[in-house]
């Protein structure tokens, strides 16, 4: 049986990505909430930053366990139920935070947002967005995989002002309340939409290769050398995007002078431009060497951290920040996910794209703990950012080497190459 049969009538492959990118947005909307809340959290509930960045680290670390099983849950069954329950997670999650007060009920935040909540976010992730993408494009796959996955900064281009507002006018919890609300919403529109589908590996059932267990898939994987020079710079991607942008660009622009509403019109800029850059990136590699251009995307961010460490209290240079990061922020996720299914295989895309989010979400953690840490130790936020410029360069130099090989005819049976 090949793609374009097992697909039902209403697996349509740009109802998928747009699904996806719905999803995407709300998750990472969820996500973001926390850097925007973290001075109001400080206030009324008496933790320290150290704290509640170890609150967005945990949260990164459940995504970490949850992003393996998620993806060999896409390659085997779809998107379909991953989505709408990582919404209903989502949606419970949020509303344990906002009914969150200080004293007997304040461990309704950590358990609402790191456990709940990052179950979903694991759930409604790039990669299973990306792998359930992948396999319904022959043609374009990198500009469709950029705009499905772009929802993950699109939606905070207009949710983080509106949370802002919604802090200033009504207090915090009103934002996750919001959250909650449209989760719930989106529930029934993905189980509407999309029908029950049976995943890449049973989309390769005319081939003569065996069936294998996700052990030995994952065996296969990390004896190859791609996946861990694409596995490692992810790593260090997740460092310095999830762990210290998304934790405390807002926070440090907090310290730097600037109320809750310019930092998240900032915050809103860098998302804009996230859209732009992950669907550019998408486009481009449908065209140009792929880890050459990836490459290029970690030196980008590299110059991007020298930029930040001078905002001091410059408004416009944290705006030109914001420009210059967005293009090149999560537009690694399309281009990683072509070389994936490229270098790596179709038939493992969700599982190897979860193990590589396993490890974004690890460094994503380790950079959202060490800017608390080092925050609360020194008084600033220049250390991180320069060391930050160090982890981007050494990314950009562990995919360099990596060679460009296209897949033949439409790249449906790609094989994992041989370690």
């Amino acid at each position: 049986m090949t793609t374009s049969t097992s697909r039902t009538t209403v697996e349509k492959p740009w109802v998928v990505v747009g699904l996806g990118f719905l999803a995407l947005a709300l998750a990472f909307s969820g996500r973001g909430a926390l850097s925007l809340v973290m001075p109001a959290w400080q206030a009324e509930f008496g933790w320290s930053r150290t704290f509640i960045a170890s609150l967005a680290a945990a949260c990164l670390i459940v995504m970490a366990v949850v992003a393996p099983f998620a993806g060999n849950m896409v390659d085997r069954r779809g998107p379909r139920t991953l989505l709408a329950t990582g919404l209903l997670l989502v949606a419970t999650g949020m509303g344990m935070v906002a009914l969150a007060h200080p004293g007997a009920t304040s461990w309704l935040l950590p358990v609402g947002f790191c456990l709940v909540a990052g179950v979903g976010f694991g759930f409604i992730a790039q990669h299973v967005v990306a792998a359930a993408i992948a396999l319904l494009f022959d043609r374009r796959r990198g500009l469709a995989t950029g705009i499905g996955t772009a929802g993950s900064t699109a939606g905070q281009l207009l949710m983080m002002p509106l949370l802002a507002l919604l802090l200033q006018d009504y207090g915090w919890r009103s934002g996750f309340v919001a959250m909650a609300a449209l989760a719930l919403l989106l529930i029934p529109i993905v189980l509407g939409m999309l029908g029950p589908q049976r995943g890449h590996v049973d989309s390769f059932r005319d081939e003569p290769a065996k069936p294998q267990s996700a052990v030995q898939r994952v065996s296969t994987l990390v004896r190859n050398p791609v996946f861990h020079a694409l596995f490692w710079s992810y790593l260090l991607c997740g460092f310095t995007t999830s762990g210290v942008i998304e934790t405390h660009l807002m926070p440090y622009a907090a310290f730097c002078g600037f109320p809750p509403l310019p930092s998240a019109t900032a915050y809103g800029v860098l998302s804009a431009l996230n859209l732009v850059g992950m669907i550019g990136a998408g486009w481009l590699a449908d065209k140009v060497h792929r880890p050459r251009l990836l490459a290029g995307i970690y030196l980008a961010r590299a110059g991007c951290f020298i930029l930040l460490s001078y905002v001091a209290g410059s408004y416009p240079t944290l705006i030109l920040f914001a420009i210059l990061f967005g293009l090149f922020d999560y537009s690694s996720v399309p281009v990683t996910a072509g070389l994936v299914a490229d270098r790596l295989g179709l038939r493992v895309m969700g599982l190897a794209m979860g193990l590589l989010s396993a490890g974004h979400a690890i460094g994503g953690a380790l950079g959202a703990f060490a800017g608390g840490k080092l925050f609360d130790l020194l008084g600033g936020y220049e250390p991180v950012w320069y060391g930050s410029v160090g982890l981007a360069l050494i990314a950009a130099l562990l995919v360099i080497p990596l060679a460009e090989s296209r897949p033949r005819g439409d790249g449906k049976h790609s094989q994992p190459e041989p370690a």
